[in-house]
C-alpha cells in the first residue's frame, strides 16, 4: 500500500479508502437493508488494517449514526486512533430539530459533537459536508466549519458532490472572511458517470483539492455483466438507475477487457479510476471477502492509453452524477 498527500496538504492518506456506507444497523429507519452489524462488518475492518487501508470515511447519516458507532468501535479494537485518517459528514438529516440538518451553524456545531460521540474520539481528521445546502448562505456555513477547525474538533475539511459554481462560492466565502478551505472533493467517478469531469474536477485540480471518488465500481454495475443482480442491486433505486441503456455498452466494454487479460471487472474499473492524476484516494466498499484484496490488486493493474481509449469510447454524458 502506497500513501500520497490528500491534495496540497501535508496530510498522508493510504492510497484506497474503507467506505463505511454499508457497515451500521440494517433495522433502523432509513437504514439500507443490506447493511452488515458488528459481527459481519468486523472482518472487513480487520482486512483493511492488514492491507494498510488506513483511509476510513462513513457519515452521520449512513444507518442513523451507527455506521460511526461501528467504526469507532472497530478503530478501538483493530487499531490506534493516531494511525487511522477517519472521515465522515455532515448534512443530511438525522433528526425533525432545527439542528438536525443541513449546514447551518446550527446543525454543524450539534452534528460535529454527536459523531464525535458516536465515534469515541475527540477529533476527526477529515469533516466534509455532504452535499451542498441551498438554506443556508454559505458564509453562515464556512464560518461555522472554520470554527470546528479553531476549536481542535475537526483537521481537514472536504466537501462531497455539487455543481462546480457551488463548490466555487463556498471556497470564495472562505477566502473572503479568512476561513479554513476545503482540501478535498468526494464525488462519484467511474467509467458510467464522468460528468464531473470539465468542471467540479477541473476546478480540484485547479486548486489543489485532492479528490476522493466513491463508487469507482458505479455502485457494482462495473463488477459484473450487464443485467446480473445483486442483493443490493436489487433493492436499491439508486442502483438501478444505472439499468439505463447508454451503461450497458461501458459495462461490456469492461468485462471484455477484464476477460481479456484475465482478471475481475472491478479491477479493470478501479484501474481506470486511479488513472486519474487528480484521484488520490478512491473509496472502497467491501461486503464480500475478496473485495478489498482485489481493490488493493488493481493499484498495480497498469492500464494502456488505448485500453482506456476503449472503455471510455461508449460513454454517454446522463446529467448531474450525484448518486
Amino acid at each position: 500500500m502506497e500513501y500520497v498527500r490528500l491534495g496540497a496538504t501535508g496530510l498522508k492518506v493510504s492510497q484506497l479508502a474503507l467506505g463505511c456506507m454499508s457497515y451500521g444497523d440494517p433495522t433502523v429507519p432509513g437504514a439500507h437493508p443490506w447493511a452488515l452489524t458488528d459481527d459481519k462488518a468486523a472482518p472487513f475492518y480487520r482486512q483493511a488494517i492488514e492491507l494498510g487501508i488506513t483511509f476510513w470515511d462513513t457519515a452521520n447519516v449512513y444507518q442513523a449514526g451507527t455506521s460511526e458507532e461501528i467504526t469507532g468501535r472497530a478503530i478501538r479494537e483493530y487499531s490506534r486512533r493516531e494511525d487511522i485518517v477517519l472521515a465522515t459528514k455532515v448534512r443530511g438529516k438525522m433528526h425533525d430539530g432545527p439542528g438536525g440538518e443541513g449546514l447551518s451553524r446550527k446543525a454543524i456545531l450539534e452534528q460535529v459533537d454527536a459523531s464525535l460521540t458516536r465515534l469515541g474520539t475527540d477529533y476527526i481528521d477529515l469533516y466534509q459536508i455532504h452535499r451542498f445546502d441551498d438554506d443556508t448562505p454559505v458564509e453562515e456555513t464556512m464560518e461555522a466549519l472554520h470554527d470546528v477547525v479553531k476549536a481542535g474538533k475537526v483537521r481537514y475539511l472536504g466537501a462531497s458532490s455539487m455543481f462546480g459554481w457551488q463548490f466555487a462560492k463556498l471556497q470564495h466565502a472562505a477566502d473572503l472572511g479568512g476561513w479554513t478551505r476545503f482540501v478535498s472533493m468526494q464525488n462519484q467517478y467511474n467509467l458510467l458517470r464522468r460528468q464531473d469531469e470539465p468542471e467540479l474536477m477541473a476546478m480540484c485540480g485547479d486548486m489543489g483539492v485532492g479528490l476522493v471518488p466513491y463508487s469507482p465500481n458505479g455502485k457494482g454495475r462495473l463488477a459484473r455483466p450487464f443485467g446480473e443482480q445483486s442483493t443490493r442491486s436489487r433493492t436499491d433505486h439508486v442502483v438501478q438507475s444505472f439499468d439505463s441503456p447508454h451503461d450497458e455498452p461501458v459495462i461490456n466494454a469492461v468485462q471484455q477487457l477484464a476477460q481479456t487479460r484475465g482478471v475481475t471487472m472491478a479491477q479493470i474499473a478501479l484501474a481506470w479510476v486511479l488513472r486519474n492524476p487528480l484521484v488520490c484516494a478512491p473509496l472502497v466498499g467491501a461486503t464480500q471477502p475478496h473485495h478489498l484484496q482485489q481493490a488493493v490488486d488493481a493499484l498495480n493493474a497498469q492500464m494502456s492509453d488505448d485500453e482506456a481509449a476503449t472503455l471510455e469510447a461508449p460513454y454517454v454524458n446522463a446529467g448531474p452524477s450525484w448518486f
